[in-house]
């Protein structure tokens, strides 16, 4: 492994040299690979690749499509209107509304470089949701040079640290950075769990089928499968590489040490695998693999078969969720989520259990009856009187029916500690180590607790209400990811370092690696992050990125039309669709149809808010307009959301579907107690090239005077709009968007069942007391009571316990479109007045009345949206099926067009539309409107990273010659440009920033040095249960170093002295005769660390089958030497300075090697050798001066006779 030590990576698990013990001085890319253009591995690797004839023309495509921005910007700014966009003179004026860039109707930071995150290195994008179906990746681990995921469908990805900057063209995405996946073959079972192995150079991964695999990168770049066997009947949910090795006879008659594998399933099931049997498979050639497997299988120890003496036998019933080797004390944690169980790592016993609390777990006693309030003297009763009963085979009745409900309460404790029905905010969903040897844990709550090495809770820390889902230590620092995207930072002490929202998801895993923190959120991406985050570094790599937006960011153009129509129970004929939207759907390339009133009634009302899938007449109108845009060919249906007589639509161009995904939906009720369908609204939400918009059919309060309730109704449903993946879709294509993905860990969607529940039946129980009442209202009130089960809507995270209030999902839209009937009205004016204003086109006398412009003026509904200056004459309320005029006036002129509108040489007259004639009279408003919002904080603001998403209006009317409802169909046309990042020669251009820029590399060269440390001795003989203190010195005035103690390898010593047969082990363990205390720890400067290096004599070794020990035989009582590795690193550093120990271990009794090796001449190598003689069994610093203190004062009292004559 000597070759590898000047490798740019993340070299903390590096095996070091045999040359020397002390790496050469730190550079600038120690910290960062170097930027490499191509995915080829071939060539230099210390000079970056030249980039691709691909990406040099796309960047010179990027900086014409700035130049010609820029240009197109300086020369129309004095023809362009304050009112108009900066697209030209196509754009309708626009009507906006007050209060928009405050609170929640803020428009979402976004730019080139976030401000409030540092610079990310995207390794893999956000993927669209309907392309990962079934294959999302969901863990995450890393090796010294790679990284690897795994997916739901078992396969697995392998991103190379020397290729991370590189092109992913050719690839599933193009923006991947080059990877490496599974070949074509059928795995099927998801992979739950991972951890790299650097002493074997594997990768194990625990699958949800209950199988362990073992999988190998070869010289030739393909995942290779090493080994699989059948390690649980349920679900592999956590694995652990334990600090100590098994001990294995290979078949080519070499030993081999390598560390043993820990397990964790369903039902409290813990499995240890020793490489007794791993390591004769895995020596085997691959074609003779599989017959080793059975006995593979049978080889496991059962370590809770040592916990009944204890009494713990029956408290490890829970599901083993994570598992985490503790080097420093050499123990293993298993964790629950309401439990842990410490288990030492080398003799497999356990040695406590405890709970969530740090309270210690009772015993049997409590496992077997729970407290229900019953004193001992009953317990102890029952106990007896129930052995005697199960003698006798006869039960009394009364003790039948205690022990079903001990059963039945025994159950629900069991589902409760599974989290079926558990609403506990404390329960564990992460566990990590750290440097200093202290535990931490995240809970659901967001609390972090700290534990030491022994199971006491030490403190807890609490900076998000939103739950972790998993953390991560290295060196100084700890990392958490939370539920809501967020990633926060720790010191060991605790103290919050910072903090940023790191992905749009779920951080559901972390891995280090290649001087890069890699995250992987729920919905697939990954993000690095540099370790240093935050620190000095974002603010100097933020400003370079930004400055060269212009060579990695383009700009799309696409139209959107919009529709919406209250049709008013009714159905359609073709020719009014094709006069709605047909007509106006030329050129674009989205479509959104809202309607209104599509069924209603107490039925309908009380069916739909149970149930999210539209109804026979939804999918009726779905279909007609889906045919008037040719859906299958040249458009394609992608979401849909009914609820009662809402219904919205969505529609993209057949060659656009490659880059609009991650399609949701929603419902938000408003009609009666904010649970019944009649008034509410309906939304859709997409990603496209990245960018979210949002699209929401709306139907507001009726009647004049109920302006405040349609204010409300805006309010209430901005705010609690929550969109979820749609569980049924109504077209089979867009129905993969919404199966197989379960929920993370975390992602409790079961909070507040138990309460909706009891109200769901307490409503049915008062349904059924007074059942006389009408069939309707009965569904009313059952409709009401599913949807206080079924329509809560849940934080974003799924953390019930979340009391942050969070921004509404619609303020991190990028675009929102409102549409739909909103019922605004027209005050302050009569029938007829309006009537005579509509006949003379007086429409901006009309538009002074208008209730929406007035409240929108005053800030109170709809802030800061906009809406093209309406045109066209009211839409409500028109007569069914009535063409023509409404009185007697008959203007004359010339017919033009289908809008009825007549030309004359003094006026221009509408042909006045049958409004409501009838007894009410409704006066004519402008009822059905479509307003929206983009990422414009201003007025004329351009269109770039800072400003993604920017439209205007090009079409806005109303189609008045559709007869089939009391409201006209409404149709708008956005002209929408949209920008975007070209994530490859964005992750191109970082790296080549990190490695050209000369402040970049001086800081990184600070940040990279590694204190200088001395160890006191390099030799270290030990016998009958010796030990012997190894002291370490940091040397460096201000720099911390931290350290971990490896196992190299072990040999040998034959009758000569000499050490023989070295064999390289995996796992980096030690052998089960050495005891190395701590395993890791941090030197402050100018500070001394101590590790006890202690021999414990193990003579025999056990055979395990299914569990349980076979055979055992004597150990080999020959002399053996290991190598100890001190790894020393500094902060942030991946180089590391290491230092060689040799351990040897001479059996009690056995003085001949030790004469050899005391007796062999003292080369220049072995000046630091020392005697076993000259050891003393030293516990700290203290006692090594008053040792001292204590051989001056003999001096001075009586002097040895050499110095007598000195003295």
């Amino acid at each position: 492994m000597g070759d590898h030590q000047n490798d740019d990576v993340f070299s903390f698990f590096t095996t070091p040299n045999d040359s020397d013990f002390s790496s050469a001085a730190a550079t600038p890319s120690t910290l960062f690979n170097p930027c490499s253009y191509s995915s080829s591995s071939s060539g230099d690797e210390s000079h970056p690749s030249a980039p691709s004839v691909d990406d040099s023309n796309k960047r010179i495509d990027y900086m014409i499509q700035f130049l010609d921005r820029r240009l197109s910007q300086d020369g129309n700014f004095d023809a362009i209107g304050h009112e108009n966009d900066a697209d030209g003179s196509d754009s309708l004026p626009e009507f906006v509304g007050k209060c928009g860039g405050t609170g929640i109707f803020k428009v979402p930071i976004r730019s080139a470089i976030h401000p409030n995150r540092p610079p990310s290195l995207e390794v893999r994008p956000h993927p669209l949701r309907e392309s990962q179906i079934g294959r999302f990746l969901r863990t995450m681990t890393s090796t010294e040079r790679q990284l690897w995921a795994g997916a739901e469908d078992g396969g697995l990805k392998v991103w190379d640290f020397d290729g991370l900057y590189g092109s992913g063209r050719g690839l599933e995405v193009e923006d991947t950075a080059p990877y490496k996946e599974t070949s074509e073959m059928e795995i099927g079972s998801s992979v739950v769990c991972m951890i790299g192995d650097e002493g074997s150079r594997v990768v194990w991964s625990g699958h949800r089928d209950g199988r362990i695999r073992c999988w190998k990168l070869r010289d030739d770049h393909v995942i290779e499968e090493a080994l699989s066997w059948q390690a649980h009947r349920g679900p592999v949910l956590s694995i652990a590489i334990s600090s100590y090795d098994g001990f294995c006879l290979c078949c080519d008659g070499l030993d081999a040490l390598l560390g043993d594998i820990w397990s964790g399933s369903e039902g409290g099931a813990l499995k240890v695998w020793p490489w007794e049997g791993l390591g004769k498979s895995l020596s085997l050639k691959m074609e003779q693999r599989h017959v080793a497997v059975i006995s593979v299988e049978r080889s496991y120890i059962d370590p809770r078969n040592q916990t009944s003496a204890y009494g713990f036998a029956n408290t490890l019933t829970s599901d083993v969720t994570f598992l985490v080797s503790d080097h420093t004390r050499a123990k293993v944690w298993s964790a629950s989520p309401l439990t842990f169980a410490l288990w030492d790592a080398r003799t497999r016993d356990l040695i406590k259990v405890f709970n969530i609390d740090g309270q210690l777990e009772n015993r049997n006693d409590m496992s077997a009856f729970p407290d229900f309030g019953i004193d001992e003297d009953a317990k102890m009763r029952i106990a007896t009187a129930s052995r005697k009963e199960k003698s006798q085979s006869s039960l009394g009745f009364f003790q039948r029916s205690r022990n079903a409900l001990m059963g039945a309460a025994d159950a629900v404790r069991r589902a409760a500690v599974k989290g079926g029905f558990c609403d506990d905010s404390k329960r564990t969903e992460a566990i990590v180590t750290s440097a200093d040897g202290l535990i931490w844990t995240g809970t659901a709550n967001g609390v972090v607790m700290r534990w030491d090495g022994n199971g006491n809770c030490l403190q807890e820390f609490s900076y998000q209400s939103s739950g972790i889902l998993c953390m991560f230590t290295f060196c100084s620092r700890l990392w958490v990811g939370y539920s809501n995207g967020t990633v926060q930072v720790l010191d060991l002490e605790g103290k919050l370092l910072g903090g940023w929202v790191a992905h749009s998801g779920p951080v559901i895993k972390m891995a280090i690696g290649g001087g890069y923190l890699f995250t992987l959120a729920y919905h697939g991406g990954i993000r690095g992050w540099n370790v240093t985050s935050p620190g000095p570094l974002d603010n100097v790599l933020r400003a370079e990125l930004a400055g060269k937006e212009f060579l990695y960011s383009r700009i799309e153009n696409l139209k959107i039309l919009a529709g919406t129509w209250n049709v008013g129970e009714g159905r359609a004929s073709t020719d009014s669709i094709v006069s709605w939207l047909g007509c106006a759907a030329t050129g674009v390339e989205i479509v959104v149809v809202g309607l209104q009133e599509v069924e209603m009634g107490a039925g309908v009302l009380a069916m739909s808010a149970a149930r999210e899938t539209g109804s026979p007449l939804g999918q009726w109108w779905m279909d007609l307009i889906g045919k008037t845009f040719d859906e299958g060919s040249s458009f394609v249906r992608v979401g849909s959301r009914q609820l009662a007589g809402l219904l919205i639509c969505v529609w993209v161009r057949h060659d656009l579907k490659p880059h609009v995904g991650d399609v949701d939906a929603a419902a938000v009720p408003c009609g009666f107690g904010r649970a019944i369908g009649n008034k509410g609204a309906v939304g859709v939400r997409l990603r496209m090239y990245d960018r979210i918009l949002c699209f929401v059919n709306c139907h507001f309060a009726a009647h004049l005077e109920a302006v405040s309730r349609r204010n409300a109704d805006f309010d209430h449903v901005y705010r609690t709009m929550a969109f979820s993946r749609q569980s049924s879709l109504l077209n089979s294509g867009a129905a993969s968007a919404s199966v197989g993905v379960s929920m993370p860990r975390g992602g409790n969607v079961r909070a507040g069942m138990l309460r909706n529940i009891f109200l769901s039946c307490s409503v049915a129980l008062l349904a059924y007391r007074f059942w006389p009442i009408h069939w309707s209202l009965l569904l009313l009130i059952s409709s009401i009571a599913a949807s206080a089960s079924v329509g809560v809507s849940m934080p974003r995270g799924g953390n019930a316990v979340n009391t942050f209030e969070a921004r509404p999902e619609l303020s991190e839209a990028d675009m929102i479109v409102f549409l739909g009937d909103f019922n605004y009205r027209l005050d302050d004016i009569t029938y007829d007045e309006t009537r005579d204003f509509i006949s003379q086109r007086c429409f901006d006398w009309l538009r002074e009345k208008d209730q929406l412009h007035t409240e929108m003026e005053a800030g109170n509904v709809f802030q800061g949206m906009r809406e093209a200056i309406i045109r066209f004459p009211p839409t409500y309320k028109f007569e069914r099926h009535q063409a023509g005029l409404a009185g007697s006036l008959k203007p004359k002129g010339r017919y033009f067009g289908k809008l009825r509108m007549w030309i004359s040489p003094s006026t221009v007259v509408l042909q006045r539309k049958r409004y409501d004639s009838g007894e009410k009279k409704r006066i004519p408003a402008w009822c059905d409107r479509i307003l929206y919002r983009d990422s414009k904080s201003h007025v004329g603001a351009d269109c770039s990273l800072d400003c993604p998403v920017v439209s205007s209006v090009s079409q806005y009317d109303a189609c008045m010659d559709v007869t089939d409802s009391d409201h006209k169909p409404v149709r708008c046309v956005f002209s929408v440009k949209i920008a975007r990042v070209d994530e490859s020669v964005r992750r191109q251009e970082l790296g080549n920033i990190i490695n050209t820029n000369k402040k970049i590399k001086v800081m990184l060269g600070e940040l990279s040095k590694v204190p200088e440390t001395v160890v006191s001795t390099n030799n270290i003989i030990l016998q009958n249960h010796d030990t012997t203190i190894l002291r370490v010195t940091n040397k460096s005035e201000k720099h911390i170093a931290f350290f971990k103690i490896i196992c190299e390898g072990q040999s040998i010593i034959e009758e000569d002295g000499q050490a023989h047969d070295h064999r390289a082990r995996g796992s980096f363990g030690f052998p089960q005769w050495l005891e190395v205390s701590p395993g890791t720890g941090i030197i402050k400067p100018n500070q001394i660390a101590e590790v006890s290096v202690r021999l414990e004599d193990f003579p025999t070794v056990e055979e395990y089958v299914d569990g349980v020990a076979q055979n055992s035989w004597c150990e080999d009582a020959r002399d053996e030497e290991v190598i100890l590795v001190l790894v020393v690193h500094g902060r942030f550093s991946t180089q590391t300075k290491n230092h060689r120990i040799r351990v040897r271990h001479i059996p009690r009794g056995c003085t001949t090697a030790k004469k050899h090796y005391d007796d062999r001449p003292k080369t220049s190598g072995q000046i630091n050798a020392l005697h076993r003689s000259d050891y003393q069994q030293l516990s700290n610093t203290l006692d090594v001066v008053e040792q001292l203190k204590e051989l001056a004062q003999s001096i001075e009292e009586e002097p040895p006779l050499s110095w007598r004559g000195l003295l």
